[in-house]
Order: structure tokens, then C-alpha cells, then sequence
């Protein structure tokens, strides 16, 4: 008669690949956070999200607030903090915040790789 021993050890799990960053921010980006934090916004947060606007259908929107809310993701990064809507984050996977400065306007710009492409005015996206 002939018994099977069993052993406890399965065979091991395949190292799980890193996810990537939610969100960067530029160095530009980075150093006017600060100032606006420092400034009129002081003690509230940054907090980006994704509506629906324009020719392509998704905005990004920004908003200061007071709070981190239940459902927000904290994105902190070059020294500052930023807060996600967990809703959007789906569709900002991978994306650097920049600040650009140019003749006649200054923002904060997106370079998202979801991105499929842009209206043509430029204020809104499709994934």
C-alpha cells in the first residue's frame, strides 16, 4: 500500500509588475504649486478630475478644496501633493502635470499617454 505525502509548498507566485506613478509633476508644475500654496490657496489642495466637455468628450478640471474627500487619491510628488478623484484616475494613469508659460497665457497642462487624441481647440480629450 502506498500513501502520497502532500507538502505544503506551492509553487511560487510570479513577481507582480510595478504599477506606474498615478501622476508626476514637472518641475514647473512643482514650483507654481508651491507658490499657490503659499499664496491664496494656502491650506487647501489641488484636486484634478475628468468631466464630460467639449468636441471629444472628457475635460480635466481642477478645483482647490479644503480636504482630502473619502474617495480621493493623494498624489504627492517633487515636494508637492495633489488630490485625484478616484473616478478619473482611470483615465489619468501615467499622465505629467506641467506648467507652461507662454506669450499671452500661462496653465497647467496634461501630457497623458491614454490620451487617443484632442478637439482642436485643444479643451477636451478622448481615451
Amino acid at each position: 500500500m502506498s500513501q502520497t505525502v502532500e507538502t505544503g509548498s506551492a509553487a511560487p507566485k510570479p513577481a507582480r509588475r510595478a504599477l506606474p506613478p498615478l501622476m508626476k509633476l514637472s518641475d514647473a508644475a512643482a514650483a507654481r504649486l508651491a507658490q499657490l500654496y503659499a499664496g491664496g490657496q494656502q491650506g487647501k489642495l489641488l484636486k484634478i478630475s475628468v468631466g464630460t466637455k467639449g468636441c471629444s468628450g472628457l475635460s480635466y478640471d481642477m478645483d482647490f478644496v479644503d480636504a482630502v474627500g473619502p474617495t480621493d487619491e493623494v498624489v504627492t510628488d517633487n515636494g508637492q501633493t495633489v488630490l485625484v478623484d478616484r473616478k478619473a484616475s482611470l483615465f489619468l494613469i501615467g499622465t505629467e502635470m506641467d506648467y507652461k508659460v507662454e506669450k499671452l497665457s500661462a496653465g497647467f497642462t496634461f501630457v497623458n499617454p491614454n490620451e487617443k487624441g484632442r478637439c482642436g481647440c485643444g479643451e477636451s480629450f478622448y481615451v
